[in-house]
């Protein structure tokens, strides 16, 4: 059974690159694990599952949001868009 992870979608540097705020992404990181280890409990063997993936959530935090995909089959949580709050 493979581990549950997180990954930026399609690339970290599509993803988050020309972000400078380093406090913020390792905000929008620390929940991404904490979304995993949601995941995984939710569904014990993602690569087994065969139900409809949950849709797209958004995860406000501190400096502003990210929108996020479960897919439970990749056992992966993937990182759609990372947006900044307005200063």
């Amino acid at each position: 059974m493979a581990e549950w992870r997180w990954e930026y979608d399609p690339t970290a540097d599509h993803v988050i690159g020309g972000l400078d705020d380093l406090a913020f992404i390792a905000r929008v990181e620390e929940t991404a694990d904490e979304l995993v280890r949601a995941a995984a409990a939710q569904f014990l063997d993602g690569s087994l599952y065969r139900g409809t993936s949950p849709k797209a959530s958004e995860e406000v935090i501190p400096g502003g949001m990210f929108l996020h995909q479960v897919i439970p089959r990749h056992q992966c949580v993937y990182i759609l868009q990372v947006t900044l709050a307005p200063h």
